[in-house]
């Protein structure tokens, strides 16, 4: 967990800000704006308060009018200017502005204890499965997991598994000699020996073949692997995080994924819930990428409006963090004014998302928020396939997943159908 400390000036302006904070994954130390500091702490501090900040702290000032924000330069602070209206909005910035490279944007209760238990998580060498669907931050984790980790001074490997060729996916995991197959002019280490010491991610595991996930088996049991064409194998040490958009138990039941694999990749299960289900993340999410994107073309950041943060919350997001990403890069582009606003915000499929909500409501069955957001997934994909004729790639763009996803939404569709 990050500290962040924060004037008693702050808290006696805004008190909400350190309930903000604590939501967001920080320890707050409240602190004297001229008491000793060391040399790495960062401060909030009210702009009044510029006589004891360094170029790390972020300075606040509450204002009547339009918000502000000026990046830190020139060994000057950061500095947020807000009114009451854009307060919520301001609290997400603030955090956004002092978190660590490698830690997830979080502003939900639920998420910040999820991440404290992947802490404590990194800090162990087991094998880690990551669970959740597309667009839900899965390898934003694995990173986390490696930077909390011992393994922080060796490399990061990640690799979609689903992006493998087929016949390519042994040799490039555990690598191979020269000649070991047509094609082979040069020896390769593979994957595993890249990240040799470090972090292997493997997004989209359920992918790999059942023949390589034997032989992916036993390189986790021993320590070791044998690449293409040679006979003896080679020790390596590596720390597995695997990720998957689907149930991999329903995987295993299925027949599509070994059962020892299974068990051996969940000894340190994480589930990452759909955007839906953790509303105070959307905010926290769309400030780190507002940020970024102000970051990398050097333009004036763009504030979005209470207006639009209300549609942003009242959305389902069947793509997640991504449909997020989607809808905030187009705001930024083709908004009307100075600020984004509701209209600025172009959500596709929204109203089929708020039809299939109002009708799960209407039962008499007891609600599950999964429910609404999955029912109303279902249902984006449908409105998908109608807006682009039934064109497959157009659809998936459109929602915002790879076309593998799509599939897998259509199968599960036609078993609903078939129920």
């Amino acid at each position: 967990m990050s500290s962040l400390d924060v004037s008693r000036g702050v808290c006696a302006l805004v008190p909400g800000l350190q309930h903000w904070l604590e939501n967001a994954f920080y320890t707050v130390r409240i602190v004297d704006a001229q008491g000793p500091r060391e040399r790495d702490d960062r401060r909030v501090l009210l702009a009044t308060e510029i006589g004891h900040a360094t170029h790390r702290d972020i300075l606040i000032n509450l204002i009547e009018g339009a918000p502000s924000l000026v990046a830190a330069a020139n060994g000057l602070p950061a500095r947020v200017a807000f009114g009451l209206e854009d307060m919520g909005f301001a609290f997400a910035l603030i955090a956004e502005l002092a978190r660590p490279a490698a830690v997830p944007a979080v502003g939900d209760n639920a998420s910040a204890r999820l991440m404290t238990l992947a802490s404590r998580v990194a800090r162990s060498d087991a094998t880690v499965l990551i669970q959740g669907d597309t667009g839900t931050g899965k390898e934003g984790m694995a990173r986390f997991l490696h930077a909390q980790s011992g393994r922080v001074s060796r490399d990061f490997i990640a690799v979609n598994c689903a992006a493998l060729p087929e016949t390519m996916m042994e040799a490039m995991l555990f690598g191979h000699k020269k000649g070991s197959f047509t094609g082979a002019a040069n020896a390769s280490e593979g994957l595993f020996l890249a990240a040799d010491g470090g972090t292997l991610f493997l997004d989209e595991i359920a992918e790999l073949p059942l023949s390589l996930q034997a032989k992916l088996l036993r390189a986790l049991q021993e320590g070791e692997v044998l690449p293409v064409g040679a006979t003896h194998p080679v020790p390596v040490d590596v720390r597995i995080v695997a990720a998957c958009n689907r149930n991999l138990a329903a995987e295993v039941a299925a027949g599509r994924f070994r059962e020892d694999l299974y068990w051996r990749l969940n000894v340190m299960p994480l589930e990452l819930r759909p955007l839906a289900e953790r509303s105070g993340d959307v905010t926290a999410i769309a400030a780190a990428m507002l940020l970024r994107s102000a970051e990398a073309g050097k333009d004036r950041f763009v504030w979005p409006t209470a207006a639009a943060l209300e549609k942003l919350s009242a959305h389902i997001w069947p793509g997640n963090a991504r449909e997020l990403g989607n809808v905030l890069q187009r705001a930024v582009v083709l908004r009307d004014g100075d600020r984004i606003d509701a209209d600025d915000l172009h959500i596709t499929g929204a109203p089929q998302l708020r039809v299939v909500k109002q009708q799960v409501l209407e039962t008499a069955e007891p609600i599950r928020l999964r429910d609404v957001a999955h029912n109303s997934k279902l249902e984006a994909v449908r409105a998908a396939l109608r807006e682009t004729d039934g064109h497959r790639a157009a659809a998936a763009r459109k929602l915002g997943i790879s076309e593998r996803t799509l599939r897998y939404r259509l199968a599960e569709m036609r078993e609903l159908a078939a129920a």
